[in-house]
């Protein structure tokens, strides 16, 4: 499939649109100042997968502290405050990072690696925020927190929103990004590192916590089908059928259901169990589905109808919910999340089949915008 990517993006154009206010009027004129001493020798895929690696830190440093995310609602001060001024941190970093990374991509003759590769990640990192945002929540104790089960639908709305960003791509060929990867997180950490968790856990007005605020920023602008729908209409879109157009949105739709599925009629309670390990899961999962549509997108072809990676979740969820695992269901889960992480990498979809041409002739899609310039184009 790599061959068939170079082809394909051998005259390439990249349209993206961000209509995030912070992004456009604040960060971006930072940026852009930003990237004049930045040199370009540096290869912009090495700042994204710092960025990344920053992520994956802080991540595990939060972990360590809050495994099952109670710390902050029963003992507040289990968490020190150095880690949330160090996710601080490490999330301006991340941020700032992959930011450079798309800018120099933008100064620089793209590739269809590079798109994937920062996509790819892009599509881990979701989660990631997410998954570590949580501990600023803390889980439901009673008084305070919010249940293992909204974390899942939180989750999944943030991934959602994801995977129609780029299922918009696919149909118009335009990259509407969603709102939820911005600036906020950094300013969270920083407030729960100087005031403390405590602030988060007050009611703020008609009973409704500060992190019922968070959460909203987290989710962010919802996706607009209406764009889809509307180009389907005018048959502007890049795919001629209605069908075509909603084939990348099987595979990811069918993993929510075994998902849920798994969450709702687990015997053991294995959401409650292994909150932290089983939300992981979900989001590895995702990306590895996500990007076989991103490679897709890329390169002009038909996505698979269904994900082979679906038909392991499926027989994993069937021997959990019929009782087959039993005490060993933890432990299954485990392993299966093991797996999922080890082939997660976004590379490794490179190396795929060559996909079913979805149109006859050439088409151009390709990298190297910028996500925040309001609306790029770069050839």
């Amino acid at each position: 499939m790599i061959e068939n990517l170079k082809v394909k993006c051998d005259c390439t154009t990249y349209n993206a649109v961000d209509t995030n206010p912070l992004s456009v009027y604040v960060m971006q004129p930072i940026w852009n100042k930003i990237i004049k001493i930045v040199p370009l020798w540096i290869a912009p895929n090495l700042l994204t997968f710092s960025g990344f690696v920053m992520i994956l830190v802080n991540y595990f440093l939060i972990s360590f502290y809050d495994w099952d995310y109670t710390a902050s609602g029963t003992s507040p001060g289990l968490v020190p405050t150095w880690v949330w001024l160090f996710s601080a941190f490490t999330t301006f970093c991340a941020y700032a990072l992959g930011k450079m990374g798309n800018m120099l991509e933008g100064l620089s003759p793209s590739s269809p690696l590079g798109e994937l590769f920062d996509h790819g990640l892009d599509s881990w990192a979701t989660s990631i925020f997410v998954l570590s945002f949580f501990s600023v929540c803390s889980r439901d104790n009673g008084k305070t927190g919010v249940s293992v089960y909204t974390m899942y639908i939180y989750l999944s709305i943030v991934l959602f929103n994801f995977m129609c960003s780029h299922w918009e791509k696919y149909n118009t060929g335009v990259l509407f990004l969603p709102w939820g990867y911005d600036l906020s997180q950094v300013v969270t950490y920083l407030l729960t590192g100087l005031v403390g968790v405590e602030v988060w856990q007050k009611p703020l007005l008609f009973g409704y916590y500060i992190t019922d605020v968070l959460v909203i920023l987290l989710i962010g602008k919802c996706p607009d089908p209406w764009k889809t729908l509307l180009a389907h209409l005018k048959k502007t879109l890049k795919n001629g059928s209605l069908y075509e157009g909603l084939l990348p949105l099987v595979s990811p739709l069918l993993l929510f259901v075994l998902l849920t599925v798994w969450v709702v009629l687990s015997p053991g309670n294995i959401l409650a169990k292994q909150p932290r390990l089983f939300l992981w899961m979900v989001g590895v999962t995702f990306s590895n589905v996500i990007c076989k549509v991103i490679v897709c997108q890329m390169s002009s072809t038909r996505p698979e109808l269904l994900h082979w990676f679906l038909f392991p979740l499926a027989l994993v969820v069937y021997a959990a919910i019929s009782g087959l695992l039993g005490w060993a269901e933890e432990a299954v889960l485990a392993a299966f999340t093991a797996l999922v992480t080890a082939g997660s990498c976004a590379l490794r979809h490179l190396r795929g089949k060559r996909a079913a041409p979805k149109q006859p002739g050439k088409s151009c899609v390709g990298h190297g915008a910028d996500k925040g310039l309001g609306m790029v184009s770069v050839t």
